[in-house]
């Protein structure tokens, strides 16, 4: 089979060798010619070469940079993206909302580590935004974050982000991919079809803002170049001979204050961690969307859904196939965990909050009240 086949994938076809023959390469420099050099595999682009380039020019870096994420190693690092002064300012801003959020009681779930083991601020973007309209628009002012936005997904991007503060003594992440396909179960993976697991990397863009300078003992990210080829690795990176493979070959880049690092969300890859006695390891995480992820209508699915729901139960009660249950709420509630409110719902017990579609299958488990519905939903 070609890689163009549509087909189902299964954890259970999943092959370490298949997987070796992918990552043991290099980085043939030839094909990242814009990069100051290459590091662990790993282009390291200066900040002021890529925003130096004429508008001639850009066209053929962001296909470079494109080509890094697709067909290279997955991942490249721009020095000194973000100057320190922005940089520092919205650190001030960041280490306030966390005070106050712990003061208030805070600390939710994370979604690749324990509970608590970080310090997590959830939609940081627009905490930040809100607390200093100033400190925000000189932060993402920023046209080398927006080169690497714009060459994964092109334009028309939605930025989020969430800052990360691993603390001296915070332990390493399990190596795993991310959003969309890395933060389901298996079983939820492989209800979709390869064709699938090839567009999801495409439509989200992972990165992450030093905010202090980041030598391998404070725990920067741990990675596997070349990885986000390995097509069914949505399958495979819970796969203990995979989290072996990992542990022995993985590499780490230091950064510096102000450096950031982009990546292909299908990239083998987890935070590591933190042997420093004194150093907070601050960084702003970048989940970047392209902008096609967006329904053509505003829908009120939970009026909708509430509207239905006696519906539901009607259908359920008869002898209607439960196939055709599921299909009518599945064409009513969303059927998806994201976005939401990470503050009010974060990921307890698995990567993702359960989807309204979820509640509603559960509440009709239970014989639930619509009143009952409501309280769920809410």
């Amino acid at each position: 089979m070609t890689s163009s086949d549509i087909r189902p994938l299964r954890a259970l076809d999943c092959t370490l060798d298949d997987f070796i023959a992918i990552v043991e390469t290099t980085t043939d420099p030839t094909l990242v010619p814009h990069a100051e050099h290459i590091e662990s595999s790993v282009p390291v682009y200066l900040a002021s070469t890529l925003t130096a380039a004429s508008d001639a020019d850009r066209p053929a870096l962001l296909a470079e940079l494109a080509n890094v994420l697709a067909n290279g190693s997955g991942i490249f690092v721009i020095s000194g993206a973000v100057g320190h002064g922005p940089l520092d300012a919205a650190t001030e801003v960041f280490e306030r909302i966390i005070a106050s959020e712990k003061a208030a009681g805070g600390g939710g779930a994370d979604h690749f580590a324990a509970a608590g083991a970080n310090d997590r601020v959830w939609n940081a973007l627009e905490k930040l935004c809100l607390a200093d309209p100033a400190v925000f628009v000189n932060y993402f002012a920023n046209d080398a974050l927006a080169l690497a936005a714009t060459a994964w997904l092109g334009p028309g991007y939605q930025m989020t982000t969430q800052v990360n503060v691993v603390n001296p003594g915070g332990a390493a992440q399990s190596p795993h991919r991310d959003y969309h396909l890395g933060f389901m179960t298996d079983a939820e993976a492989e209800g979709y079809l390869s064709h699938i697991h090839r567009l999801s990397p495409t439509l989200t863009l992972q990165g992450a803002v030093a905010h202090c300078d980041m030598p391998v003992e404070t725990g920067p990210t741990m990675y596997l170049p070349h990885s986000q080829k390995y097509e069914p690795g949505y399958l495979a990176w819970r796969r203990p001979e995979f989290q072996a493979y990992f542990a022995e070959h993985y590499t780490q880049l230091p950064l510096r204050k102000g450096d950031a690092v982009f990546f292909n969300p299908a990239l083998f890859h987890a935070a590591g961690s933190n042997q420093t006695a004194n150093v907070r390891r601050m960084a702003n995480l970048l989940q970047i969307c392209s902008g096609f992820t967006q329904a053509m209508e505003l829908v009120d699915r939970r009026a909708m859904t509430l509207a239905a729901y006696p519906e539901f139960v009607r259908l359920a009660n008869s002898a209607a196939n439960p196939r055709d249950v599921a299909a009518a709420i599945d064409a009513t509630a969303d059927g998806y965990a994201f976005p939401t409110n990470l503050d009010i719902e974060p990921p307890v017990g698995g990567l993702a909050p359960p989807t309204a579609a979820a509640r509603v299958k559960a509440a009709l488990a239970a014989g639930h009240t619509v009143d009952q519905l409501a309280a769920a939903l809410a």
